[in-house]
């Protein structure tokens, strides 16, 4: 069975251990992040884009895949794309709160200014919705991060992989969102992006 890309050097990774989320390496040029969303962050990636006629995102449940995993592919927006998420504050709420879910696990991540792009997958056959479980964590985060509010959009977006391929891509392909936005030179650089737990393919 193909795993996922391993991380490479110079990642910021942050791993769960036992409920807990091992530190990682200081943020780099965080001042000039905040410049550059302050100043040069256009508007982002809208997932509605890819369905223009579609009034709500369809939330379906997952499917199993005969020993294959069952991998989500999730964004998850703030409230009128309010440039909000991107700040030690929130990435070290977040992860805490994911890292101690007991009905999905997170994968990799990536914390954009607006909005988040993740993988998760459930944890046993019997598990909450893909949403009840977004709309419990986004209301633990908006209860630590109370001067933030109103934090989410209500809704999310949510994919079920279907092949290895499709998670190498869309990994390769969000861990790039910060420098397409032009906040870093390389994805590396870009401190709020992890991986909870080790989702392997």
């Amino acid at each position: 069975t193909a795993s996922a890309p391993p991380c490479e050097p110079g990642w910021r990774v942050a791993r769960c251990t036992a409920g807990r989320t091992a530190s990682a390496p200081p943020p780099r040029c965080l001042p000039d992040l905040e410049n550059k969303m302050a100043h040069r962050y256009p508007a982002s990636m809208n997932p509605e884009e890819n369905h223009p006629n579609r009034k709500h995102p369809a939330h379906h449940a997952p499917l199993e895949n005969h020993n294959k995993p069952t991998i989500i592919y999730l964004t998850v927006c703030t409230h009128k794309r309010r440039r909000i998420l991107a700040s030690e504050k929130v990435h070290s709420t977040l992860t805490e709160i994911w890292a101690s879910s007991r009905q999905w696990k997170v994968g990799r991540y990536v914390i954009m200014p607006d909005h988040i792009h993740l993988f998760c997958s459930p944890v046993g056959k019997e598990h909450e919705s893909i949403n009840q479980w977004v709309t419990y964590w986004k209301r633990a985060a908006s209860r630590a991060l109370p001067e933030l509010q109103p934090i989410w959009q209500r809704d999310c977006w949510d994919t079920q992989l279907r092949r290895h391929e499709s998670y190498t891509e869309k990994w390769h392909y969000f861990l790039n969102n910060p420098v397409r936005k032009e906040l870093v030179e390389k994805p590396e650089d870009w401190p709020f992006q992890g991986e909870i737990y080790h989702l392997p393919w």
